[in-house]
């Protein structure tokens, strides 16, 4: 391997396209189980350059050779250079964390700012709002331990102006962790978390709803990946070469989510949009018959609603934990709060807006047997469609026009509202 990154789990890293789109060369990711292989891993030298990810970045900044000024401060390297078999240790997090608050306008300047985990990416973050002029830096963990605070003596800090998750809490597979609850916090400004699969964590939902401005990790991850590729290649590689990437690897990681009341046409555009979009098509409803082996009209029989629901959000969990798909929805997904968060974590979400009257009852769908059960349906969940939705497409025109009436829709969210906002 010449180029590429270490670290203990690799699988869902966007490390790779990043990296080979800015600079041109192969970028491998080589998972390393343990700090022994690591410490093999340096000791043969067999790289011209790598960058380290979690666990391992204190690690690499004791077995190099020679230490930047600004990373030997922080006390992490994520990026090393071989230049004639000494390794040099660099810190690019510094930067990406930095270009990515800056980009959401979150200001840190005498503000009391609450970072959420101690690990490595702690000590890189705690110097960037130090050095932007943070009044106070607290630090929680489940422990408390080194002069943190616990999370739950955290949320009795009510001076805290922004919030930082720099933890792995909330990260793929385990979307949906959150360690604070945001409403704790009263002066509440902004909140920052460096992850970025899903794009909107359980933590960035809070942020939304409580009108508070956010950013997600993915805009640093690309940022950092540019500063390590100039170190890697040492040419100067242009800032205005992020923003290209960084909009082509949301489009492609964004699931587009299509909600809408029965009939209103979302398994035939789903489909068709996922043609337009090059992405995976998924219907939901399908995946429940699968999941319990029997069609609609049997699990959700009259009276066992509840049942049904249950697992609706089980299976909506599960499908939207995963990027670049089409999914279209049950009509009834919007009634549980829980499955629109999980729904717009890693989704722009589309109401496909159906005239009532060219709604069809019947079909199957058990609590739409008539017209005057659909017309109740469609006075409960119109709004509550509103409300989830980021964009809706009236469906009131030929098939293939509402199509891509929706494919564009999809990317005028992208543009304009990123989804960390």
């Amino acid at each position: 391997m010449e180029y590429g990154l270490i670290g203990k789990k690799l699988g869902h890293s966007f490390s790779k396209p990043i990296h080979e789109a800015l600079a041109g060369y192969s970028y491998e990711l080589f998972p390393l189980p343990d700090e022994d292989a690591v410490r093999a891993f340096f000791a043969q030298r067999s790289f011209k350059a790598v960058n380290v990810t979690i666990p391992y970045k204190q690690l690499a900044l004791a077995l190099c050779d020679e230490v930047d000024e600004k990373a030997a401060s922080i006390g992490a390297v994520n990026t090393v250079v071989n230049r004639g078999g000494r390794l040099y240790g660099y810190n690019t997090d510094y930067a990406g964390f930095l270009y990515m608050t800056k980009r959401a306008g979150i200001d840190f300047a005498n503000r009391t700012v609450l970072l959420l985990g101690t690990g490595g990416t702690s000590r890189t973050v705690s110097a960037v709002v130090r050095d932007e002029g943070a009044k106070e830096v607290l630090f929680a963990s489940r422990s408390g331990r080194d002069g943190a605070l616990r999370y739950d003596q955290a949320m009795q800090r009510k001076d805290v102006d922004v919030v930082v998750n720099v933890s792995p809490a909330g990260m793929y597979p385990d979307n949906g962790t959150c360690l604070v609850d945001l409403g704790a916090f009263p002066n509440l400004a902004a909140v920052a978390d460096v992850v970025y699969n899903p794009a909107q964590t359980a933590l960035l939902c809070q942020a939304q709803r409580l009108g508070v401005r956010a950013a997600g990790g993915l805009p640093m991850l690309v940022a950092q990946a540019k500063y390590a590729a100039e170190y890697f290649s040492d040419k100067k590689i242009p800032d205005e070469k992020i923003e290209p990437i960084l909009k082509e690897l949301r489009a492609k990681q964004m699931n587009l989510v299509l909600i809408g009341m029965p009939s209103c046409g979302k398994s035939s555009l789903g489909k068709a949009c996922a043609k337009l979009l090059g992405k995976r098509f998924v219907d939901l409803d399908a995946e429940i018959e699968r999941e319990e082996g029997r069609p609609i009209p049997e699990i959700l029989a009259p009276g066992n609603e509840t049942y049904f629901r249950d697992v609706e959000s089980r299976v909506t969990a599960h499908l939207a934990k995963e990027s670049g798909q089409v999914l279209s929805t049950g009509g009834g997904v919007v009634l549980r709060k829980e499955n629109v968060d999980a729904l717009r974590q890693n989704g722009v979400v589309v109401y496909i807006d159906r005239p009532l009257q060219d709604l069809r009852p019947g079909g199957n769908r058990p609590l739409s047997q008539s017209t005057q059960a659909l017309a109740a349906q469609y006075a409960v969940r119109a709004p509550l469609y509103e409300q989830a939705c980021h964009a809706t497409v009236k469906n009131d025109a030929p098939f293939y026009t509402v199509a891509d009436r929706i494919k564009e829709r999809f990317y005028e969210v992208l543009d304009r509202e990123r989804p960390e906002h």
